[in-house]
């Protein structure tokens, strides 16, 4: 109720917080809801209350089609709910009224000064109810009464027993002190001439001379208009004037000597001190509350982009450009987030450990299969992780390649097409890891895209939509560049096999031809399973075979070559020499395509996509904008503010306000108390 306002007017709002069996909404779904227009009427109240009052008990009907009903449709309407905790509130300007003023702050903040609960919790009102009702209207009572900014007006009808009243008792239990009780007596006129017993007790009630009824702040009489003085639409001075006739002439109230306690003057007086009292009392809490919503509502607000204060064009092609250096920065790994090139890096691991795992897999033996593979020259490692795809080939196995490719060669001359043909067997195998390197890598690529976009141009979602479209079909292009720059690379291994490492083949050639030699002498030692092996010339040779007891013994050290050539003349020489070429061979392209794929795809995806991205978005940006038919609208369009942001904002800035006035108003009172 305030009475800044010239003229009389009300306004009617639903505040639904909770469901059919009074449980509490989720914060999203509660509302707040204006129920019809502005009512400048007096005598328009009651029916419009009657009508929200129906809103509420019928949640599932539109409330709008309650705006029309009368009142006997109304009442003979059956209501969904009997109760509900569903709020009805009134809010009435009077240039007459005393001001009570509730603030309900934007958001979920509400911050109440002195919250007055007319309780009307007399038992014969909901005796006949049921025992869920009963309850259910009780537990409101008790919610509101509890707190300590809470007024409680205990409101009893003079012509029912005192000894009844269920609200005395609520009131009692929420402030066992009466601090904040007030009792309020109503239909003094019901009281008939004979009840003199029923007169006297009241008038010692209300003189506080009763022993079982007394409250700290008494309890007042009032004279409402019956319905026959209602319907005369009397003013608020004549209603007055006629209720202080009927207490100045009535027996036996006419004998008590406080006057203050009899009519709505002398109790809204006292009623007013109470609530300074309490005011004055809960103050610094709620200087404190205002503090700290005041805080959050900053934090919030300051947390916002700030509006745009750049012209558009500068504000979009400014954007791009940071954009593009950032994203440079990325690529060069000298920005502070590297996770573009440690991710990429991992990725080029993964590769290299795939690609190691296509490795011939030869074993100088009749049945293969019964034997340990041999992964390196010297028996200390074994592959983890091989290629399904890579053939377990035996003596016999490379002496058939070698048969197959045979054409008009001279005798004792192997066929080139024999090796050409095993290595063709381990370079195709390297299409699958360098796709699936690739199609790694443009994820990653396209996640950090997707975040720099994100950060440079999520301000504004026409911008953001505009410039990561443009953004996201030149990375295309430079994906399908990449793809086939690898597709190049790997076809660079097909034919011919060539390499000007001729050292490293020769050496390597030598030490796998007498690694075959050697295992093939002492087959039984690699006889599968097999965990450990120890032999002559490994890194823990025994005392006889150590290179100290050679030197001791005057004996030359001698390698894995020199071993090989004691030995015998094997029938098998041909293939041997040709499985230690190819898996010679084998190292040689493989330590050059580890490389050669990663470097590949960085320059023809990464570094291509760095140089030329600020120039073909620019390019297509300009022309594109430059096209419409008005550019500075186009660049205006770009970077309108997002709605919800600009909602936000406003919605921050009013709460902002609300609550510096709040906050000032509160400082004032303090002072002036």
């Amino acid at each position: 109720m305030s009475s800044h306002a010239t003229s009389w007017s009300c306004t009617i709002t639903l505040r639904m917080g909770f469901d059919n069996n009074g449980r509490d909404l989720p914060v999203q779904k509660t509302t707040t809801e204006l129920f019809g227009r502005t009512i400048t009427d007096r005598s328009e109240v009651e029916v419009w209350l009657r009508r929200a009052q129906s809103a509420i008990l019928n949640p599932n009907v539109p409330s709008s089609n309650f705006h029309t009903k009368t009142i006997e449709e109304l009442r003979s309407m059956k209501n969904t709910l009997k109760f509900s905790r569903n709020v009805v509130s009134v809010s009435i300007e009077d240039p007459d009224a005393t001001d009570l003023s509730f603030y309900d702050l934007p958001g979920k903040y509400m911050l109440i000064w002195i919250e007055m609960i007319y309780l009307m919790c007399n038992e014969g009102l909901i005796q006949n109810e049921e025992a869920e009702t009963v309850a259910l209207v009780k537990s409101l009572a008790e919610h509101y009464t509890k707190k300590e900014n809470t007024i409680i007006l205990t409101t009893i009808p003079m012509s029912d027993d005192m000894e009844n009243q269920q609200s005395m008792t609520l009131a009692r239990a929420a402030d066992p002190d009466g601090k904040r009780t007030i009792g309020v007596l109503t239909k003094p006129d019901t009281l008939g001439a004979g009840a003199i017993n029923q007169r006297r007790k009241w008038v010692e009630i209300i003189e506080g001379r009763s022993e079982d009824h007394t409250l700290r702040h008494g309890f007042y009489c009032v004279r409402l208009p019956d319905d026959a003085e209602r319907t005369q639409r009397l003013s608020r001075a004549e209603l007055q004037r006629r209720a202080t006739e009927y207490f100045d002439t009535t027996s036996p109230w006419n004998s008590v000597t406080d006057r203050r306690r009899f009519g709505i003057p002398g109790f809204v007086s006292d009623v007013s001190r109470l609530l300074i009292q309490l005011i004055e009392e809960t103050l610094p809490r709620l200087r404190e509350d205002v503090d700290k919503l005041l805080a959050q509502c900053n934090k919030e607000f300051d947390a916002l982009p700030p509006p745009l204060a750049n012209d558009p064009q500068i504000e979009v092609l400014g954007r791009v450009n940071a954009f593009c250096d950032v994203f440079k920065s990325f690529v060069n790994g000298s920005h502070e987030d590297k996770r573009l090139a440690q991710r990429n890096r991992a990725l080029y691991s993964i590769f290299k450990r795939n690609i190691r795992g296509t490795a011939p897999d030869f074993r100088p033996f009749e049945n293969p299969e019964e034997y340990v593979p041999l992964d390196d020259t010297e028996g200390k490692m074994t592959l983890v992780e091989r290629n399904p795809g890579v053939k377990v080939m035996g003596i016999y196995e490379v002496s058939r390649v070698i048969q197959e490719a045979i054409g008009w060669e001279l005798p004792n001359n192997v066929p080139y097409q024999a090796k050409a043909n095993l290595i063709a067997q381990f370079t195709k195998l390297w299409v699958a890891p360098s796709e699936r390197c690739l199609a790694g890598i443009n994820d990653v690529l396209d996640q950090v895209i997707d975040t720099l976009i994100s950060t440079h141009f999520g301000r504004f979602k026409v911008l953001e939509g505009y410039v990561g479209d443009l953004i996201r079909s030149h990375v295309g292009v430079c994906k399908a560049h990449a793809q086939d720059a690898v597709k190049s690379a790997l076809a660079l291994e097909t034919t011919p096999h060539y390499t000007q490492n001729t050292h490293y083949l020769q050496t390597l050639r030598e030490k796998w031809l007498a690694r075959y030699k050697i295992v093939r002498s002492r087959a039984s030692q690699y006889k599968a399973p097999v965990h450990h092996i120890q032999q002559h010339y490994s890194t823990t040779p025994s005392d006889d075979d150590s290179e100290e007891a050679s030197m001791k013994r005057g004996m030359p050290i001698l390698g894995l070559p020199d071993l090989a050539r004691l030995l015998p003349p094997d029938s098998f020489q041909e293939e041997l020499i040709v499985m230690a070429d190819v898996r010679a061979y084998y190292h040689v392209a493989y330590k050059r395509i580890i490389d050669h794929i990663p470097l590949t795809i960085e320059h023809s995806l990464h570094h291509a996509l760095a140089e030329q991205l600020s120039q073909s978005l620019f390019t297509s940006l300009l022309t594109d904008v430059a096209s419409g038919h008005n550019f500075s609208e186009r660049m205006n369009e770009l970077v309108s503010e997002d709605a919800s942001i600009a909602q936000k904002r406003a919605s921050l800035s009013t709460r902002k306000q609300c609550l510096s006035d709040i906050r000032r108003k509160l400082m004032t009172f303090g002072n002036s108390t």
